[in-house]
């Protein structure tokens, strides 16, 4: 089953329970009692595997139907019940080239549609997605490339490095992107999706209410981990986005996030929508860990627990907006590494805004991390 939740158990598939039930009825009907080695026994055990394992699929199918543990095309078959009706699917990453020719010329120029370009080493494909044209006297035009390969894997190509035509045109000279890729996304997850359904049910109006501009930022990519929406004065809607690795959302993203929300059916007529950036606030980890002569682990295996107790304690803090910045969390994810103790420096319990009260959320940034070894400790 999904980690949303847990299956729901319909009917029992203990098999002693069974097993008795079974053995009862037998001796009700006969008049014989079972023994453990005979053969009535072994029959009545068959009987029992065969029942257990239907009520095992009994219990599937009864959870299939709910959506909270509902699974792959079974989950997709129960999103007619939600506003969101389709599973969302992978998109392309996309971003800004610009196309220099060599001289401004005294006619437009035409950059047609899908005019392909690529990074030096050719490992993704982008291309044009409308017709563009160099003006008269211009000598560069900027014009939306989108990769042609769906996913996250067009994502973080860096400012000029899509920069090599595949697809040339008259005058053309070169190329270059203006903007990191971004906005390329896989195929929902079950995880998400369901998110996605719940949150849609503050959507059957338009975006008015919180959770819908909620919603409707949200169906802008699976990259997206938290949405904050606010209203500073009246009329005015500002939305703050937060990405699954704990980033602020690029250019990219805000733009597909304004555009989503802004749109004629989704924004109501007297608001002003704006996406802004939430404002960081930095921290630094810096503590001393001391390890017990007798445990069973080596210090290397210590130190790459403590490691990863770090980097999961970053993840968590940075994974969504108005979240405190809560030592005690580090404290514990470092105390089930094998540790005798830690001595904790940095960080403080933090309180963070989550915009709930209008006013720009904020984000735990981590800074420095400083992991020292105290050596070893007597229990």
């Amino acid at each position: 089953m999904s980690e949303r939740n847990t299956g729901y158990q319909f009917v029992s598939t203990d098999t002693e329970a069974v097993e008795s039930l079974l053995i009862s009825i037998y001796e009700k009907i006969t008049g014989v009692s079972v023994k453990p080695a005979s053969p009535e026994k072994l029959f009545i055990q068959f009987v029992a595997a065969v029942v257990i394992q239907e009520r095992g699929l009994n219990n599937y199918t009864g959870n299939q139907n709910i959506p909270s543990r509902a699974e792959g095309e079974n989950l997709d078959a129960l999103a007619e019940l939600f506003y969101v009706t389709q599973r969302p699917a992978a998109q392309a990453a996309v971003c800004t080239e610009r196309f220099h020719i060599s001289e401004a010329q005294t006619t437009a120029i035409l950059i047609p549609a899908g005019t392909r370009v690529t990074d030096a080493s050719g490992t993704l494909t982008w291309e044009t997605v409308a017709d563009a044209y160099v003006s008269i006297g211009e000598t560069y035009a900027d014009v939306q490339i989108r990769c042609q390969t769906v996913g996250a894997v067009g994502n973080g190509y860096a400012v000029g490095q899509i920069n090599t035509f595949v697809d040339l045109f008259d005058y053309c000279e070169r190329c270059e992107n203006l903007t990191a890729s971004d906005d390329g996304a896989d195929q929902a997850t079950d995880d998400e999706f369901y998110e996605l359904m719940r949150a849609s049910q503050d959507a059957y109006s338009c975006a008015g209410a919180k959770g819908g501009y909620i919603y409707f930022a949200k169906q802008v990519s699976t990259k997206i981990a938290d949405v904050v929406a606010n209203s500073p004065s009246d009329g005015a809607v500002d939305l703050y986005v937060l990405m699954d690795d704990g980033t602020i959302a690029t250019t990219e993203i805000k733009n597909a996030v304004l555009a989503a929300c802004n749109d004629d059916t989704v924004r109501p007529l007297t608001d002003k929508v704006s996406v802004k950036d939430p404002q960081k606030v930095s921290y630094n980890i810096t503590f001393t860990y001391y390890v017990p002569k007798d445990g069973a682990l080596s210090s290397t295996e210590i130190k790459a627990a403590v490691d990863k107790a770090v980097a999961e304690f970053v993840a968590w803090q940075c994974g969504k907006l108005g979240r405190d910045i809560n030592p005690s969390v580090l404290i514990g994810k470092l105390m089930q590494t094998g540790i005798k103790r830690v001595a904790l420096t940095s960080p403080v319990f933090t309180t963070l805004r989550d915009g709930s009260d209008d006013t720009t959320p904020q984000v735990a940034s981590v800074g420095t991390i400083t992991a020292t070894n105290g050596g070893y400790e007597d229990e």
